[in-house]
């Protein structure tokens, strides 16, 4: 009957149906489902499918790939310029590291805090600028006759001779992704108790063992993900070796650019050739969500 009814209870939720669910779920879903699958999805398939054509077009096969392992008499021709770039991500990561968690340390803890957020803006300002302006700029400053061999010779100091050398393409890698690590250390450095420190300097231990045993390892993950973030950006970075670098200093962005504009035109061995850069970062991108802060992350 009618007057049996009880009214619903305070405070409960209306049933949702499954099918309005899902319906809901799909419209705020569907447009970044479709804008990833159309310009991510689909021409990393594409890629992966073009990389299994050989050179004459019939048929699949690995020839592609293993082209990488190509020789030139007793040295590997491609497997060197993976080497380098490996070297290039290696090298600047590590630079990178130990000049910006001195940085991030002293913005996050001793800087004064009216100045930090004015400080750390005005530390990534060069991320306002092109990528291609700062590898110019850096050409300016380390040609034969630029600004720095400029002062060098004023005050009777020798030339230094970094452009087209491997030094030139560290200083301008080490520029552009310096501000990503000290992002990422900030973030983490920012959650670190000082009570912790405190408590260390209590007990005795000195500036180096606290900084060994109590901030090292609250700050690891963070450290953790700048590393894998820096070493992805420069690993695939085109711009720093090319214009830095020169020819002798070509890394993997370089030579598929060269496979697919330059004369050689083998589409195939580019695809392969983007597949191994696209592992490769993809191994780095698992160890940075399984190992890394992912609160640092999402700076």
């Amino acid at each position: 009957m009618a007057g049996n009814v009880l009214p619903p209870a305070i405070g409960s939720r209306p049933k949702v149906r499954p099918r309005r669910r899902w319906g809901e779920a799909l419209l705020l879903l569907g447009p970044g489902g479709f804008w990833l699958t159309a310009f991510f999805l689909i021409p990393i398939l594409l890629i992966l499918f073009r990389s299994l054509i050989p050179l004459d077009g019939v048929g699949f096969a690995l020839e592609n790939y293993a082209r990488v392992f190509e020789q030139s008499g007793r040295t590997p021709i491609y497997l060197n310029v993976i080497g380098r770039s490996l070297f290039y991500a290696a090298v600047t990561t590590i630079v990178c590291l130990g000049l910006g968690l001195p940085v991030a340390y002293w913005l996050a803890i001793l800087s004064p805090k009216r100045w930090r957020n004015l400080l750390l803006l005005l530390f990534v300002l060069p991320l306002w600028t092109s990528s291609l302006l700062r590898a110019y700029a850096w050409i300016t400053i380390l040609r034969p006759t630029g600004v720095l061999n400029s002062l060098l010779t004023s005050v009777g100091l020798p030339r230094l001779l970094l452009l087209n050398r491997t030094e030139g393409v560290i200083l301008g890698m080490t520029c552009a992704y310096l501000p990503y690590m000290v992002l990422v250390l900030y973030s983490s450095l920012e959650k670190l108790d000082l009570r912790l420190l405190e408590a260390a300097a209590d007990l005795g231990a000195n500036a180096w063992q606290t900084f060994y045993r109590v901030t090292v390892p609250q700050v690891a993950p963070g450290m953790v993900a700048g590393c894998v973030l820096v070493s992805i950006t420069s690993f695939g970075d085109f711009i720093s070796p090319q214009l830095l670098g020169g020819p002798s200093n070509r890394a993997i962005a370089s030579l598929i650019e060269l496979q697919f504009l330059g004369a050689a035109r083998n589409w195939g061995f580019g695809s392969a050739l983007s597949v191994v850069l696209i592992a490769g970062i993809g191994l780095a991108l698992w160890l940075l969500f399984k190992y890394g802060d992912r609160r640092a992350i999402d700076v």
